[in-house]
């Protein structure tokens, strides 16, 4: 094992919980004193809308502005209100951003890991691949306290293909300089990052942080990145 591959949202910063402090934090400042279940449900529609234009944008079928602008139009609608201008979605989802960077943090396992996996693959390079916006990415990295671990980031937005593609996964291991099957990949979805390396020829690891039990033929799933040392010397 030569490298390992990570990625961002969900693997190593906590994408849900800043998520939800900055839709929370929003919609305060626009809807003072609205009822916590009602909080409730715009907040599983955000998160709906986020993986349904997302995973649109990451396909190639959509721009990165217009998945925010279908994120902010679909949330405008389940709370009854007209669909807003573009303008308007643009400055609506700025004040979202705001608030959302504000909770950027990392996963409590994720600076032990990254020292426990020096220790026991010393050597070992580390990289980032990610479906998003490079310059957005490579600011949640500094902002989490690891940007200096990472010495390769493979952005899709930047690589001009997104995961599970193998396309993505092998220039990364290019810009490593070691083999697909020489590195693993690791990751919070099963479909793009563990089934999506594993086809490139990489190991896939499945970071299931729910636990959620579901059966993952052909990659290693673990449950939290404390697992992650023992998993690739296994």
């Amino acid at each position: 094992m030569r490298a390992v591959l990570f990625d961002l949202d969900g693997t190593l910063m906590d994408h849900d919980a800043a998520r939800v402090f900055g839709l929370s934090a929003h919609v305060a400042t626009l809807m003072p004193g609205l009822p916590g279940d009602e909080l409730t449900r715009l907040d599983e529609e955000w998160q709906r809308l986020e993986a349904l234009h997302y995973d649109e944008y990451a396909a190639g079928r959509i721009s990165f502005q217009e998945q925010r602008r279908r994120r902010v139009r679909g949330l405008h609608d389940a709370l009854g209100r007209p669909a807003p201008s573009a303008a308007a979605a643009d400055a609506w989802f700025a004040g979202y951003l705001g608030h959302y960077r504000e909770a950027w943090r990392a996963f409590d396992d994720v600076l032990p890991a990254l020292a426990a996996l020096a220790q026991a693959f010393p050597g070992a390079a580390l990289g980032i691949v990610t479906n998003g916006e490079g310059e957005a990415q490579r600011a949640k990295l500094a902002a989490i306290g690891v940007a200096e671990r990472f010495p390769v980031v493979v952005a899709s937005s930047e690589a001009g293909v997104s995961k599970p593609a193998a396309e993505i996964f092998a220039l990364a291991c290019e810009q490593l300089g070691v083999a697909p099957h020489e590195a693993a990949h690791v990751g919070d979805r099963l479909d793009l990052d563990a089934h999506g390396a594993a086809a490139a020829g990489l190991r896939g690891i499945w970071l299931d942080r729910p636990r959620s039990g579901d059966a993952a033929p052909g990659v290693t799933t673990i449950a939290t990145l404390h697992e992650l040392p023992d998993a690739l010397a296994a």
